[in-house]
């Protein structure tokens, strides 16, 4: 049975926002710093350099994609002003972001987002 490899990148924003239809504390304007991993695979090595794809390159794509929410209130970022900047929908976001620019031989497996060290909500198409 053929194996396959994963690989996961952990990258960070800052910013607010504010849950519409909340009924609580969360629908006021509040900040976090935002954890975010973003997981690839696939089951084959780029032939001459034996790795699926550069850490460094996956890096620097989700902060092309990062860039667009950092430091900003996520209410009043184009896609977020009329669906909820969950996590949930954060972690979407991201990943129909950063999915166009997979290479090739690697499949984008799934993005998860943390307000907190204790909350995760992950994000991924079958």
């Amino acid at each position: 049975m053929p194996g396959k490899w994963r690989l996961t990148i952990t990258q960070g924003f800052c910013a607010s926002h504010q849950l519409r239809n909340y009924g609580g504390k969360c629908e006021n304007m509040h900040g976090h710093n935002f954890t975010v991993e973003v997981v690839v695979e696939g089951n084959e090595l780029h032939p001459e350099i034996q790795y699926l794809m550069d850490f460094k390159e996956l890096k620097q794509m989700t902060k092309k994609v990062l860039e667009r929410l950092d430091h900003k209130h996520i209410n009043e970022v184009e896609c977020f002003t009329e669906i909820n900047p969950s996590s949930e929908n954060i972690a979407m976001f991201i990943y129909r972001q950063l999915k166009p620019h997979m290479p090739v031989n690697v499949r984008l497996a799934e993005v998860s987002v943390s307000e907190k060290d204790t909350s995760k909500a992950t994000y991924w198409e079958e």
